[in-house]
């Protein structure tokens, strides 16, 4: 898989970009008719005018923009959006405000990164057993000291 097939679905969308030869994650891109504020506490819906072609056994996850996330309490209100390789829709990220002073989005802002992963899809059978482990139940913090 080399390249993802986009459909720009509103004229200002820009597509994705990765900010460098290595990154990972491709930068998302508000594309808004008029800037958008967002109160402390508040979610939006921010649009990207984008919809792509994910392939069969791969997942677009979106996650938040470090220097967004840390620096203007701007994150993802899911933690991570999942994108199916079946959804054909418009690329929506769902922004929450974390900080304590309003924020403002314009259109070509960065919003969010997208990393293309593979994806496994394992079926479930109920059983009444589970193997066991050194571990067992303990759960969170339990392997800490």
């Amino acid at each position: 898989m080399n390249k993802i097939r986009v459909k720009k679905l509103r004229s200002g969308a820009i597509l994705p970009t990765y900010g460098s030869e290595e990154s990972a994650g491709a930068d998302l891109y508000a594309c808004l008719d008029e800037p958008l504020t967002v109160a402390p506490g508040q979610t939006v819906w921010v649009p990207t005018g984008l919809a792509m072609e994910l392939p069969a056994g791969y997942a677009g996850l979106v996650y938040a923009r470090s220097g967004m996330a840390c620096k203007r309490g701007l994150a993802p209100a899911n933690k991570v959006g999942v994108i199916d390789s079946d959804y054909r829709g418009e690329i929506t990220v769902v922004l929450h405000n974390h900080g304590s002073e309003t924020q403002s989005l314009s259109s070509g802002d960065r919003i969010a990164q997208l990393l293309i992963t593979p994806v496994i899809t394992p079926g479930f059978e109920l059983t009444d057993d589970l193997s066991r482990t050194r571990r067992g139940q303990g759960g969170f913090g339990s392997t800490g000291k």
